[in-house]
């Protein structure tokens, strides 16, 4: 049957093309899956020295496309290469305007139904009347519909040299000149071009603009880059022209913004050739001015919400379980100064600081790696195998030390009790540090619109709204430290401290533990082999130690400095050992967990995203870690919960999982295209095409499921 309609595909273009006696052989014709691919000439013969116009015509089966110059999110571009007699010069393909091909969050630029694609074949002047010349072309092409299958094609075509002006070609002739006429080109348009934070305005004014309606306007860039297609483009009408808002592309974020912004503008069923330089709008475009005025109130407005939600979210962050251990041990030291205001303040401060330093250099990481074109987002830290294990170790560590294994700041070092107590305001820094780095995986309901936001404008937004989350994290253990009615309310020290101390090392072991298992999803059993194997060295490195600081309480000795110095060795081992032993090398690829929910899943990609979509099948897309505590969560507790496997089978949707426990870029994009930065993210898609329905990062199972049952209702 696919032989039948490939035959009559054939058929259909040879008579579409003709044959006629004298003029040029038709050219042949390469029926493939898909796509019959076939060659013809704008005349039925050529003069010397004249220039040909020679097209190559595809005609595509329904509902399959190929790709414009820019293909868009994906796709490649059709490519030619010639074959030629000597001295004939193929020239560009004049690409005819594209057509926005959607498909779920992406967007495609390409062809459908019958494709033409003129190139100029420059014909020698030497050429000899009388002779016949073979042109051929070696077509490579993508042709997609649900799945994408490249092509390849040669075909070939024989046009006579004739001594006088030849004739129009009857058959393809019309066709080629009709595509030529319509193709985008310059048409005395002036544009320019402005970027203001994460939005670039182009602005065109002109006579063919003046009486246009201009609302299906949209631009198509020449340049990959150059904006991130699959935003919408909305259009402000001037009285002499248009302008239109996109999100800024990678070209921006690399620090190295274009000279110039060229493209396709189609408006009105015309398209038009668009060359924009930097600067204000012209005159009559719509523009709204500079960028520093271009929306002020609104730009004022965002990044107040943006302020708010980030310090609303640092707030939220102190109730998350991961946090807990972290607090538990400052809880600890803040009772340990109770009655002693000005110490309790200056802890409370140091703590402060800590918190604040550490935001604000993750927010500068995150904005220097993505000017370098790296696809990261919140929670990078933790992708990191080897930043997983020394974070484990560092856990350890605290928890043995609260445990009473050895002492931080009572070393027989003899440091004095000032050193001492500079040391305490040190560690008191330290901790703040320790909480940000282990409590940005855990993100709160309102700081991943915050944090998407902030890493889409300028250095300063970002900074402003990293500082917001800061204050919001330190501001509870901040503020009580700085009430004196408050830390006078502290019970005094006593023998109490130390049971609760000893209690509060638990929730510590905890989070070494869960570590440990993060460090498993990432690199396998080798890798965790080799941390546990860190974590013994250490723990012996810690009993050293303190075996050391209790020798030195009765009288210094040599004895004593060997085993501090021994324990020092120990520390270095076990660093050595994470740091070295545990890395890509070990675990290139991410060691899945098994799915705890008992739902189907399959892996997310854009590609099967896209397949499922153009079916109009139901999905839920999980972006989820293994060190995001809140997808665990929701992931054991809702998405295990028979309500929800009855709302998948009824909706007949598919579960897919984007796993980001280890580094993806593809994952990153996606959670970009969405205003995210970090998981947890589930989108649902509906199976009536449109944009996903965000859920919140804390789910309950009717929530999901009705999510589910309304997504399969436009079915």
């Amino acid at each position: 049957m696919q032989r039948l309609a490939a035959f009559l595909r054939a058929l259909f273009a040879l008579t579409l093309f003709g044959v006629a006696g004298g003029q040029a052989r038709a050219g042949s014709v390469v029926a493939s899956p898909h796509a019959v691919t076939t060659l013809a000439a704008e005349t039925s013969a050529v003069a010397p020295g004249s220039t040909l116009w020679v097209a190559v015509v595809q005609q595509l089966d329904k509902g399959w496309h190929t790709y414009w110059r820019n293909p868009g999110d994906a796709g490649e571009p059709t490519a030619i290469r010639w074959s030629l007699p000597p001295g004939w010069r193929a020239g560009d393909i004049v690409w005819p305007a594209p057509h926005r091909l959607p498909v779920g969050p992406i967007m495609n630029y390409g062809y459908e139904g019958q494709v033409v694609l003129p190139v100029p074949i420059e014909v020698p002047a030497n050429a000899k009347a009388g002779s016949q010349a073979t042109l051929s072309a070696t077509v490579d092409y993508l042709v997609c519909a649900e799945v994408c299958v490249p092509g390849s094609a040669t075909v070939d075509l024989t046009v006579p040299v004739v001594a006088g002006t030849p004739p129009v070609d009857p058959a393809s002739g019309p066709e080629i000149a009709a595509t030529l006429a319509s193709a985008p080109k310059p048409s005395g348009l002036n544009a320019r071009f402005q970027i203001a934070g994460s939005r670039l305005s182009l602005a065109v004014v002109g006579p063919p603009l003046a009486a246009a309606a201009a609302q299906d306007a949209y631009f198509y860039p020449y340049g990959e880059t150059l904006i991130d297609h699959g935003k919408p483009e909305t259009i402000e009408r001037g009285p002499h022209g248009l302008t239109l808002t996109m999100t800024a592309g990678e070209a921006f974020a690399k620090g190295a913004a274009p000279s110039q912004a060229t493209g396709v503008l189609s408006l009105d069923g015309k398209a038009y050739e668009v060359s924009a330089t930097s600067g204000p709008p012209p005159e009559g475009s719509g523009g709204l001015g500079p960028p520093a005025q271009a929306g002020a109130g609104a730009e004022v407005g965002a990044l107040a919400l943006a302020v708010g939600g980030a310090f609303l979210g640092g707030l939220i962050l102190n109730l998350m379980p991961c946090v807990f251990p972290i607090l538990s041990m400052k809880a600890v030291a803040l009772a340990g100064h109770a009655g002693e205001t000005a110490r309790a303040r200056s802890h409370g401060l140091a703590f402060l600081g800590g918190v604040v330093v550490s935001f604000l250099g993750l927010a500068l990481a995150l904005q220097a790696a993505r000017a370098t074109g790296e696809a990261v987002g919140w929670g990078f830290q933790l992708q990191s195998p080897v930043a997983v294990a020394l974070l484990g170790l560092v856990m350890l560590a605290a928890a043995l030390n609260l445990s009473g294994l050895f002492e931080i700041g009572t070393s027989a070092q003899g440091l004095g009790a000032g050193l001492a107590s500079r040391g305490d305001l040190v560690g008191s820094a330290f901790t703040g540090v320790l909480a940000v780095v282990v409590a940005a995986p855990c993100t709160a309901p309102f700081m991943g619109p915050a944090l998407g936001f902030a890493l889409t404008e300028s250095a300063p937004v970002a900074l402003t709204v990293f500082l917001a989350l800061g204050l919001g994290f330190a501001a509870p253990f901040t503020l009580l430290s700085l009430s004196p009615a408050l830390v006078s309310r502290l019970p005094r020290p006593g023998p109490w401290m130390d049971v609760l101390r000893k209690t509060l090392a638990f929730p510590m072991y905890g989070a070494a533990a869960w570590l440990a298992w993060v460090l498993a999803q990432q690199t396998g059993p080798e890798g965790l082999a080799r941390m546990l194997a860190a974590a013994v060295i250490l723990a012996f490195a810690a009993w050293l130690f303190g075996m050391g600081q209790r020798r030195s309480a009765i009288g210094r000795d040599a004895r004593a400095i060997g085993l501090e110095g021994g324990a020092a060795v120990c520390v270095a081992a076990a660093v050595a050992l994470a740091a070295i032993g545990i890395g890509p090398a070990d675990g290139g690829a991410a060691h899945a967990a098994p799915a705890p929910t008992g739902l189907p899943e399959q892996p997310w990609s854009p590609e099967r995203l896209a397949a499922l979509r153009a079916t109009r099948t139901p999905v839920l897309v999980n972006f989820t870690a293994a060190w995001c505590v809140t997808c665990q969560v929701n992931e054991r507790v809702v998405f295990s919960a028979g309500e929800v496997a009855r709302a998948f089978r009824r909706a007949g949707a598919v579960y897919l999982v984007a796993d980001w426990t280890r580094r993806d870029g593809a994952i990153a994009r996606a959670l970009s295209d969405q205003g995210r930065i970090g998981v947890p993210l589930y989108l649902v898609y509906g199976a009536d095409g449109g944009p996903p329905r965000v859920l919140p990062q804390l789910l309950t199972a009717g929530l999901v499921a009705q999510a589910l049952d309304h997504a399969a209702s436009n079915r």
